[in-house]
């Protein structure tokens, strides 16, 4: 039983080939890395030839975002499922190998810290960079400061956040805002990949405290505030 493509012009005795071998079609939903949970619902639910209702939005950090393969009635809460159970075989795979003196102590605040760095940066290299960043922080008792957990805190993580973050924002009132409350957030702010929790298990040991854009989609790394507010003013002109 399944999906199937019959070509035009397909003879008879060709089609009872094609059921006979039982080639169904297999479909293809791909779950991008920094997605909320309720994103990632929110596809799953959008996919017509899917079947089943998803009455509860899993936790943040719980889902292993990668491509997966489905046929058409499938249950979405399977779909869910199996998500979760690459998420553990990841964490499994990658938990036990992680550097020695994190700042991080537990699973939680390292898929927290993950998630975050999944959200700062889209470069495979300045990964374990940002991650070296943030643990210079929290080593020194500084604050995150990371804009994506303001959004997360505005939007709850339902989605984007439909205007530009503002420096009121950073005043809003939350433990997930990390301007606001210092620490890492309770939990997650998005599903990340394997290849940022591997960034925050093994984060690059540098002396860096700041980074913003840098206008090539990368960031502009700094030591000081003041190299810092240098890096800052050039992005400022660059978006002028």
């Amino acid at each position: 039983a399944g999906e199937y493509a019959f070509p035009a012009h397909m003879t008879l005795l060709d089609t009872m080939r094609l059921l006979h071998d039982g080639k169904t079609i297999m479909r293809q939903i791909t779950i991008p890395e920094g997605k909320t949970s309720a994103e990632i619902v929110a596809m799953l639910r959008a996919d017509p030839v899917l079947t089943g209702e998803i009455t509860e939005i899993p936790p943040e950090g719980t889902l292993l975002p990668e491509t997966y393969n489905y046929t058409y009635g499938d249950n979405r809460n399977e779909i869910v499922r199996r998500m979760q159970q690459q998420m553990q075989l990841a964490i499994n795979e990658l938990w036990p190998a992680r550097e020695p003196d994190l700042q991080t102590k537990t699973l939680t605040e390292t898929l927290t810290l993950a998630s975050i760095i999944e959200k700062e940066t889209g470069k495979a290299a300045e990964r374990a960079r940002v991650a070296g960043v943030f643990m210079n922080r929290l080593r020194l008792g500084m604050k995150i400061q990371s804009d994506p957990t303001v959004i997360y805190a505005l939007t709850n993580g339902a989605g984007p956040l439909p205007r530009a973050l503002t420096r009121k924002d950073w005043e809003f009132a939350s433990p997930y805002n990390t301007y606001y409350a210092a620490g890492l957030p309770p939990q997650p702010i998005a599903n990340p990949g394997r290849a940022s929790i591997h960034a925050a298990l093994h984060p690059e040991k540098n002396n860096l405290l700041y980074f913003v854009a840098d206008g090539t989609g990368g960031h502009a790394f700094a030591a000081t505030l003041g190299e810092h507010n240098k890096n800052v003013a050039n992005w400022q002109a660059q978006k002028r």
